[in-house]
């Protein structure tokens, strides 16, 4: 079941504080999560977890060695399902969230390119999904925990491909 956090509504967990801004206009911050809401608002944002986990999708798609994203079983899945025309990828296949008020968690499941260093691509994948979900959302994330599944290798083929030459 998708939850859905919901962004500058008052809480008793964290109480607003008021400050003024450059223009001298006044805004409430939740706690510390650099979330702002006009003083005044007429209304609350919200936002689903399926929106972090698309965001985080494609912020770890867009790091040089990430080959593929997801579990083998995942991966299957979806090579069948992009093979499907009209069939659209799904960016946030191998990525868990848990969304909380002001905070997010997130676990990504990546295959990397041979001759890349892991370490590097978890790095500069984890730097990458933290800058873009902060900036699009607002939420503080506290974590965020790669596991490398798998290596492509030069030589494999692409899972979409693999197993179509068998019948005919």
């Amino acid at each position: 079941m998708a939850q859905t956090t919901v962004v500058g509504e008052t809480s008793t967990k964290a109480p607003m504080e008021t400050r003024r801004n450059r223009e001298n206009s006044t805004t409430l911050t939740a706690g510390g999560s650099g979330i702002t809401e006009p003083a005044g608002s007429r209304g609350r944002t919200s936002i689903a977890d399926l929106v972090v986990v698309k965001v985080a999708g494609m912020a770890a798609r867009e790091i040089p060695g990430v080959y593929d994203m997801g579990g083998g079983l995942a991966r299957t899945i979806g090579a069948v399902r992009d093979r499907v025309p009209g069939g659209r990828p799904n960016v946030g296949r191998g990525v868990k969230v848990e969304v909380g008020e002001r905070q997010t968690a997130i676990d990504i499941d990546l295959v990397v390119e041979y001759g890349v260093p892991i370490t590097d691509v978890a790095r500069d994948v984890r730097e990458n999904i933290i800058e873009a979900v902060e900036r699009t959302t607002g939420l503080e994330v506290v974590e965020v925990n790669v596991v490398v599944n798998d290596v492509h290798l030069p030589d494999e083929a692409p899972e979409h491909q693999a197993g179509e030459a068998r019948v005919g």
